[in-house]
């Protein structure tokens, strides 16, 4: 309560400044499920880091710092994660069958975003696409797509 309090002065001092993103907000737990996919293989690669920046200030029209604020919150968050119905439920409650697709699709570029397709990459995206109600001739459409358009695009 008190912090609540202290936020709302802070914007209310300082109105220009964005806020923290909310724990159960959909941006935070796609961006979570983002970072769990670029984490699979190791420590994310620089390609990856900045694909994931890239995607986030686009797709959900954040300015870099906020992307930073909402990236430094997410990987906090997948830490912490058990699995990833904890991300996948937020994001069914608050967005429609399209911006699922398009979260779907995000993993996949950043997938690619390296080069390579690991059996756990193709795997975890399979378990979310199936938790946000995706069907598998959609993730597969949209895996070859995501795919097409990196072979298309000059190294």
């Amino acid at each position: 309560m008190l912090e609540g309090l202290r936020q709302f002065i802070a914007d209310v001092v300082s109105p220009q400044q964005t806020p923290a993103f909310d724990d159960n907000g959909y941006q935070l737990a796609a961006t979570a499920l983002l970072i769990h996919v670029i984490s699979l293989d190791g420590e994310p690669s620089k390609i990856e880091q900045r694909k994931l920046h890239s995607l986030i200030e686009l797709r959900f029209g954040l300015d870099p710092g906020s992307a930073d604020r909402l990236i430094a919150q997410a990987m906090l968050a997948e830490g912490d994660a058990v699995d990833l119905y904890r991300f996948t439920s937020v994001i069914m409650r608050e967005v429609d069958e399209a911006g699922r697709l398009r979260i779907v699709e995000m993993m996949w570029e950043l997938v690619y975003a390296d080069g390579k397709v690991t059996e756990f990459e193709d795997n975890v995206v399979w378990r979310a696409s199936e938790l946000l109600g995706i069907s598998t001739p959609d993730r597969i459409d949209l895996k070859q797509r995501v795919a097409a358009r990196r072979s298309a695009t000059p190294a």
